[in-house]
């Protein structure tokens, strides 16, 4: 049976930690264990732990100096001794089967990383941006679908993850670049030719709050995650080729100026709305689409606002022969 870690960093999480104890202790699976990364917590946190591994012997508590996420999780990678690691936050819940069915799918598919359904609570105050997050996520389930989507948002949500430990660590685990440490890491693995995928039942329980990290800290804030982005973008389908835009919205013009301050040659934009050809954005014309066929060298970006206009131009440039993840990237 192949071992499986379940890492669970925390700092001062005191006020949602006890339903989050609870869901772990319910957590069914063979060779299991519950690591959880206690990151200098100065509240009660220190003592729900030990009373919680005096009830549960798979639970084991590493104490360590407050020193931030991205050290805590590597810490927990270097002390884990499973070969899988699954990943919980210690505000959200597990479905007692996910280990089961998470390992087993894994093993049975030779995914590197693999997801799960996903479900926000309490419903009550959830905003409709992230309900569809939520739902494009939830939508994302195999290996091509994640991949192409990349570049949109974090295909995965990063406490619903279970990832083969080595692999992680071979591109050299979590990185603090001042942007989402899940996402880079999401980004490198693709890189690196991981295969990913999702069990599609929701076995992952994600709690919306105002403190959570992706609402405070500032590198989850739209710019860092666009800077990540613009990136990897740069490492990737962007190396070595001029890129075309599809939209002029602000997401998109923003994105293009981080593309070029990193040295991509922007040969123009493309967009439907008659008032905005023949303008010139950044120094490239805005041109119509059927007038400015791709050219070998080039490679096109679909930067537009909505998921309806997205699947609108992903369509028309497939129309046109085009292969997205190759000719054509949704970005965001």
């Amino acid at each position: 049976m192949t071992r499986v870690t379940v890492l669970v960093p925390v700092r001062d999480g005191a006020a949602f930690l006890p339903p989050t104890l609870a869901s772990l202790r319910r957590l069914r699976g063979d060779d299991l264990e519950i690591l959880v990364v206690d990151d200098g917590s100065a509240d009660a946190t220190p003592a729900l732990l030990a009373a919680a591994a005096r009830r549960d012997a798979r639970l084991r508590v590493l104490r360590r100096p407050p020193d931030g996420l991205v050290a805590a999780l590597n810490a927990g990678l270097d002390a884990a001794t499973g070969e899988l690691v699954c990943r919980l936050d210690a505000d959200d819940l597990a479905h007692p089967d996910r280990v089961i069915r998470q390992r087993a799918a894994m093993l049975r598919h030779g995914w590197t990383v693999c997801g799960t359904g996903v479900r926000c609570f309490p419903t009550q105050g959830i905003g409709a941006g992230l309900r569809r997050y939520a739902r494009w996520q939830n939508g994302l389930v195999d290996h091509d679908t994640l991949a192409r989507a990349r570049f949109v948002e974090s295909p995965l949500v990063h406490p619903s993850v279970m990832f083969e430990r080595a692999a992680v660590q071979a591109v050299g685990g979590y990185v603090d670049r001042g942007w989402p440490e899940d996402y880079d890491l999401w980004l490198r693995l693709f890189e690196a030719g991981a295969r990913f995928g999702k069990v599609t039942e929701t076995l992952t329980f994600w709690r919306d709050h105002p403190a959570r990290v992706t609402r405070t800290a500032a590198h989850c804030h739209r710019e860092a995650v666009r800077a990540c982005r613009a990136h990897y973008l740069l490492r990737g389908p962007l190396r070595g080729r001029a890129v075309r835009i599809a939209g002029t919205g602000r997401d998109a013009k923003r994105l293009a100026r981080l593309l070029v301050a990193g040295g991509a040659s922007l040969r123009g934009w493309l967009d439907i709305n008659p008032r905005r050809l023949g303008q010139v954005i950044h120094g490239a014309p805005v041109e119509r689409f059927e007038d400015a066929p791709l050219r070998a060298d080039e490679v096109l970006l679909v930067v537009v606002g909505s998921e309806g206009r997205r699947d609108h131009v992903r369509a028309l440039f497939t129309a046109a022969g085009l292969t997205e993840g190759r000719d054509f990237w949704c970005a965001a």
